[in-house]
């Protein structure tokens, strides 16, 4: 590996996460402006400016860092397995998997948050499942295009099947908002040791499979000549998907596009290789969900925007791009 081109990736991936979370910190959509953030951070501050930094901004930072970690590494792993540049956890319904598996329990009656991440986990697996599926279709795991459209056929499938349980059960509406919008709103430290483990296993999961999967964008003959096992190592990087997206979701919510742009973004600094594109997706995906939600803050203040609308906006033009291309980044 060279290590000049993955610094010069990582520098400024890690630069753009120090003045993120720095923004993160300063910035509201209440009162509590730069200035008294500050005032804060050094040690000083009245007492609503050192509650709104850190009882509510440093925990919603924490989470937003610990979501876009497991976002951007689930957007590489995905998209390398699947060998396809479009393979994206948003798109191919593997969020909307956990988010349909949260509601549906919370329907039931059962409590999501009782029964930890596990129930979104569980729904991305099954995503996964049917997004793997959708990429070894005659034609599909070839034709970028035609991956998204199944992932879009599979995401408005459970996206109809998650609005008739809302119309089933108005009960329900007001707590599955945030599991059908995503943000990171109100999240607190608790809820990050909640799903740290499930994440922590799953970026365990993905750095153990990084290099079989590097050698599976070669194809399956060329990695079975080089000694792995394509069946097993698309086993593993689903399983670490699958950790990773769930615990993502049980923490925020669906967040779409962060594992596409992060990648993409990661292999225009360091290239194709999945080794060098996790080294700077870590960095990268908390520093663009970061962005996102400063954003939400600011743009309607002094109300906030979903997170998850913020990253669709800044998304889907990445999207459009990435399909006009004449030079997608090889896999």
């Amino acid at each position: 590996m060279d290590h000049r081109l993955v610094l010069r990736g990582v520098l400024p991936a890690a630069a753009a996460l120090g003045l993120a979370a720095l923004a993160s910190l300063l910035l509201g959509a209440g009162e509590v402006g730069p200035t008294r953030a500050l005032a804060v951070l050094a040690g000083a501050g009245d007492g609503d400016a050192s509650f709104a930094v850190l009882q509510l901004r440093v925990p919603r930072t924490l989470v937003a860092v610990a979501v876009g970690t497991a976002l951007g590494v689930a957007g590489a792993v995905l998209q390398t397995a699947a060998r396809n540049p479009l393979a994206e956890p948003g798109l191919l319904g593997v969020s909307a998997g956990a988010s349909f598996a949260v509601v549906l329990v919370i329907a039931s009656g059962a409590s999501a948050a009782a029964l930890g991440p596990w129930v979104a986990v569980a729904g991305a697996g099954a995503g996964c499942l049917l997004a793997l599926g959708a990429a070894r279709l005659r034609g599909t795991g070839d034709d970028p295009v035609r991956l998204v459209l199944a992932g879009a056929a599979l995401s408005g499938l459970l996206g109809a099947a998650t609005s008739v349980l809302l119309v089933l059960d108005q009960r329900t509406a007001d707590e599955v908002r945030f599991w059908t919008v995503g943000s990171v709103a109100g999240r607190d430290l608790g809820t990050l040791a909640q799903v740290g483990p499930v994440l922590a296993a799953g970026l365990l999961l993905a750095l153990l499979a990084a290099r079989p999967l590097s050698a599976l964008a070669l194809g399956d003959t060329v990695a079975r000549g080089l000694g792995h096992r394509p069946a097993r190592t698309r086993g593993v990087a689903m399983t670490a998907v699958a950790l990773l997206v769930g615990g993502a979701v049980a923490a925020a919510g669906p967040i779409a596009f962060v594992g596409l742009v992060v990648p993409f973004l990661a292999r225009a600094l360091v290239g194709p290789d999945l080794r060098r594109v996790l080294a700077v997706a870590v960095l990268l995906g908390p520093a663009v969900v970061l962005v996102a939600d400063v954003a939400s803050r600011l743009l309607v203040r002094p109300y906030e925007m979903p997170l998850g609308v913020v990253t669709a906006l800044v998304g889907a033009p990445v999207l459009v791009a990435v399909v006009r291309s004449t030079r997608m980044p090889a896999l």
